[in-house]
């Protein structure tokens, strides 16, 4: 049934507009945006787009607060943390991976999420061996996006080596490796098992990084998916930029711009490690950067230089990554601190135009559909409805209206509090606050950590 959201205020596509009526047809598109004339089926106090948050892995939300002491090595970072997240990943099983999904994915949209971008790379066995179906893994994905209703662009990744000499994945690695002919074979397979998902499930492509796949695994990888969305994890840590450079003669983000045509279908993973002349080149390639500021100061990464490479017309996104937090407005937030912490300065990204919180919207929206080749990210006719609802009658926004409302959601604290209703493609999922399933998604994945954990 075609559904009316009514909303006192909304970001559209032509900026903020007050009384709107939201028309979204059965097949979760917005078919008009205009003066409210027929009986409202939802009220809303302000409407925003849903972004997609363009990066997640999954299984990571399950070992959220078990890696925060130190090890044996006082310089604890993100390669001892990576040690512990492939002793992690062994015991894990399609069993445990569906109610893992489901419980990140009700996040996600809780948290104002409309889409996800999933770089799924575990493929494999808990012995490194493929299942008898290939994608058994991304089909848990595939299940969990659909039982939850969140939009999916689905991101199977190549990872081929242990590093730049080709040198053989570790134990921790195998669940993800695979040859080219391998991974052709299980993308294949992934197409087959997406065949009944609904209309707004892409499927894109992801070679791991520089660091793990080959020029010709990543022309490869290319060639499967000509079309869709290219994700890659670029100049992450300095050892990642020091191999690679060895190896190849040139930086990651530097082999990258010289090597490939570099266009809007790609996003580029984290970039913290990039030069000044490697910002501002790639900044002018339409690519988006898919930043994770709350994963990458967990992980002590280091600072995405945005400010310059906003200036330099830049495009950029965000994602959960490690899912150790789930939260829109917080990555937001982290981001923008991030850049007045580096420079000693306020309202970082902020423009003569527009302020902090809506610079930092916009981008998210716009650049996280991009990066998933999703047809979102304005509420205007022809787009799909993945749209937030929020109440504004509260302590932390006061009735407030336009730009000031966004940067009361960014920096206030309280943003997702302040969600009542989130729709991806028209599915209303979130209400009053809540995901529709929310009780037996918590119980069920309670249930599957409390299993893993006794056979620890």
């Amino acid at each position: 049934m075609p559904q009316y959201i009514h909303a006192n205020h909304a970001l559209t596509a032509d900026g903020w507009q007050s009384d709107v009526q939201i028309s979204i047809s059965d097949l979760g598109r917005i078919i008009a945006v205009g003066a409210q004339d027929r009986v409202a089926t939802h009220v809303v106090a302000l409407a925003l787009p849903a972004p997609v948050n363009l990066h997640s892995h999954v299984f990571q939300r399950a070992m959220s607060g078990l890696t925060e002491q130190r090890g044996p090595d006082a310089s604890d970072s993100f390669w001892t943390w990576r040690k512990q997240m492939f002793r992690f990943l062994e015991q894990l099983s399609p069993d445990h991976i569906e109610p893992i999904a489901r419980l990140v994915f009700m996040e996600m949209l809780e948290a104002g999420f409309g889409a996800v971008g999933e770089f799924h790379y575990l493929h494999h066995d808990m012995n490194g061996q493929p299942y008898a179906n290939p994608p058994e893994m991304a089909t848990c994905i595939i299940a969990a996006a659909q039982s939850t209703g969140i939009g999916l662009t689905l991101l199977p990744v190549l990872y081929q080596y242990g590093g730049c000499d080709g040198r053989a994945l570790t134990a921790g690695q195998a669940r993800f490796g695979n040859t080219i002919d391998g991974f052709a074979n299980l993308y294949s397979g992934t197409i087959a098992a997406m065949a009944d998902s609904p209309d707004d499930f892409k499927l894109g492509i992801a070679p791991h990084s520089l660091r793990a796949v080959s020029p010709d695994g990543l022309n490869a990888t290319i060639n499967l998916c000509p079309d869709g969305p290219i994700h890659m994890h670029l100049a992450e840590q300095i050892a990642e930029i020091k191999e690679v450079t060895e190896a190849l003669g040139a930086s990651p983000p530097r082999w990258l711009l010289d090597n490939y045509n570099i266009d809007q279908r790609w996003c580029l993973i984290h970039a913290t490690q990039m030069t000044d002349a490697e910002t501002r080149d790639m900044a002018r390639t339409n690519a988006v950067v898919g930043l994770c500021p709350i994963t990458e100061s967990n992980l002590g990464d280091g600072v995405f230089k945005g400010t310059d490479f906003l200036s330099h017309g830049g495009r950029i996104g965000f994602g959960s990554d490690s899912n150790v937090h789930i939260s829109l407005f917080e990555e937001l937030k982290t981001f923008e601190y991030s850049q007045r912490l580096r420079d000693h300065s306020r309202a970082a990204l902020a423009t003569p135009e527009h302020s902090t919180g809506r610079v930092l919207f916009d981008h998210a929206a716009i650049g996280g559909a991009q990066a998933a080749g999703r047809n979102s990210g304005q509420i205007t006719p022809g787009m799909l409805a993945d749209i937030i609802g929020i109440e504004a009658d509260n302590q932390w926004l006061c009735n407030r209206s336009g730009n000031t409302v966004l940067d009361g959601l960014v920096f206030g604290g309280h943003g997702q509090d302040c969600i009542t209703d989130v729709w991806s493609a028209g599915r209303h999922m979130v209400q009053k606050g809540r995901h529709i399933h929310r009780d037996k998604i918590i119980r069920d994945f309670i249930k599957t950590i409390s299993r893993l954990e006794q056979q620890t």
